[in-house]
């Protein structure tokens, strides 16, 4: 045995136990398996099958619309895959809302998605129910932690909701009339997560562009969630005292 550039060699072979870097490859494997994320060594060679037309994905920017960058990041790999994507402003959430509307309405498209981060996660329940006064579906909502405690109505085939527990993130509460799926995924352990940083963290855009790859390609109807390599841990239950989205928005604006 002797010391060669800072690491062990045994018979002229380093020591992978001396190694620094399996701290962060075993952080890296268990965020891997917290969100579920499939390992597929041969996708990044497949060609990806053409999206069915008809999808509209609307990714919202939270506050002052400028620390949200990871929604263009998003947005631009979905228009890579051909499928329909905008960002927008949090303050013009109902807009967005109409604008879904108008084109459900017309025959332009027949699924609804919607992704937020922030102040822009807070207002997707908003956006929900109004669509949901009109009578128009959303099919699946992904929101990054929102920092108020939002409750959710309205029809949505699935909401998932990821929020840094040790940080501002909160839960999404269901309330009366809600009729959907709603999943609180807490990813405090997911390395480098953090309020500024999750819409922006590799691992999360990731799973979030699968869940919506798996939202548009089963077209409208009932959603389907990605496959999943295990499920996440339970969470707590929601704790009582929870504002409307509305009134949250109205406050961090």
């Amino acid at each position: 045995m002797k010391l060669h550039k800072g690491n062990m060699v045994f018979s002229g072979r380093f020591s992978f136990l001396s190694m620094p870097w399996l701290d962060s490859l075993k952080a890296a494997a268990v965020a891997v398996l917290l969100l579920g994320l499939p390992i597929n060594l041969g996708a990044a060679h497949a060609a990806p099958a053409a999206p069915p037309p008809g999808a509209h994905v609307f990714l919202v920017r939270g506050v002052l619309n400028i620390f949200s960058l990871g929604m263009d990041q998003m947005a631009y790999r979905l228009q890579q895959q051909g499928i329909t994507a905008t960002v927008h402003n949090h303050i013009f959430w109902a807009s967005i809302a109409d604008e879904a509307a108008a084109e459900y309405k017309s025959g332009r498209i027949q699924t609804i998605i919607l992704v937020g981060h922030s102040s822009g996660a807070t207002v997707l329940p908003d956006i929900v129910a109004r669509l949901d006064r009109q009578g128009i579906p959303v099919k699946l909502a992904v929101g990054l932690d929102s920092v108020f405690h939002t409750s959710l109505t309205g029809r949505v085939g699935r909401y998932i909701n990821y929020y840094v527990g040790n940080g501002a993130g909160t839960r999404v509460a269901e309330a009366k009339g809600f009729s959907g799926k709603l999943e609180n995924v807490d990813v405090e352990t997911v390395p480098g997560i953090s309020h500024l940083s999750i819409d922006k963290n590799g691992l999360i855009q990731q799973k979030v562009i699968a869940e919506i790859d798996a939202a548009v390609r089963s077209g409208p109807g009932p959603v389907r969630a990605a496959k999943k390599a295990q499920p996440v841990a339970a969470i707590a239950p929601q704790r009582p005292g929870t504002r409307s989205a509305a009134a949250a928005a109205a406050t961090a604006n």
